[in-house]
């Protein structure tokens, strides 16, 4: 298996870190978090951890750009593959080398989880207005790009990082993927989809702001991807 790098984005995480953190690196050598401004204890128990690298955000700048940082910090030490796992419990840990396996095999560029592709468990339900608003931003990105995604917002992702350097991510908050998935469908970069179970441990976490409001976080998706379309439109002939 080729060296790669496990990257979670925290911010005011405490509740669930340390337990994540003992998970993931059963599975992984190498591990970074961003601790996104955390403001709750999360950077004490990243502090007195050994066994990972920190990178630190002194204020919080959303979760788009603690998924940058991310990649930047592959860039940098020069990982082959680049895995993102979310720290609240969602993702199973144990499926890190899965990932990795799986972009090896394909060759792809993304891999990047389904909760949709697989059914693992029939009692398992995400909360009604996140899963109509997945489900409208699929069908939107699939209809604007070409694509063929079941998830348009899982963060269990594996990136080649050599890939990684045609993005130029700007989006910092919980929109960042749909900025991602069109910068992809324009460098026509290869995407894969794994399934992984649909886990809600926290189903009334807070986006923060008017985004907790289904109607207008819906909205701000639209709208990010437009923007995003109309930045790449006149040199980008993938993007219908």
């Amino acid at each position: 298996m080729s060296n790669f790098l496990t990257a979670l984005p925290v911010f005011n995480e405490a509740r669930y870190v340390g337990h994540v953190l003992d998970q993931v690196t059963r599975f992984s050598d190498d591990v970074v978090v961003i601790d996104d401004g955390s403001s709750d204890g999360t950077a004490t128990i990243l502090r007195d951890r050994r066994d990972i690298r920190v990178v630190t955000h002194p204020q919080n700048r959303g979760y788009g750009a603690a998924l940058k940082s991310a990649f930047e910090y592959a860039q940098q030490h020069h990982y082959t593959w680049l895995v993102t796992i979310d720290c609240d419990g969602q993702h199973e840990p144990q499926r890190i080398p899965d990932f990795v396996n799986a972009a090896e095999e394909t060759g792809a560029d993304i891999i990047s989880g389904s909760r949709y592709l697989k059914t693992f468990d029939p009692t398992a339900e995400a909360p009604a207005g996140r899963k109509r608003i997945n489900a409208q931003i699929t069908q939107v990105l699939n209809a604007r790009l070409k694509l063929n995604l079941t998830d348009a917002f899982c963060g269990f992702k594996a990136y080649r990082v050599a890939a990684l350097s045609k993005l130029r991510i700007t989006e910092s908050g919980y929109a960042m993927p749909l900025e991602l998935w069109v910068q992809a469908a324009c460098a026509e970069l290869k995407i894969v989809e794994v399934p992984v179970p649909l886990i809600y441990l926290d189903p009334g976490r807070s986006f923060g702001g008017n985004l907790d409001d289904d109607n207008a976080r819906l909205q701000h998706y639209l709208e990010v991807i437009e923007r995003s379309i109309a930045v790449l439109s006149n040199e980008c002939s993938a993007l219908g």
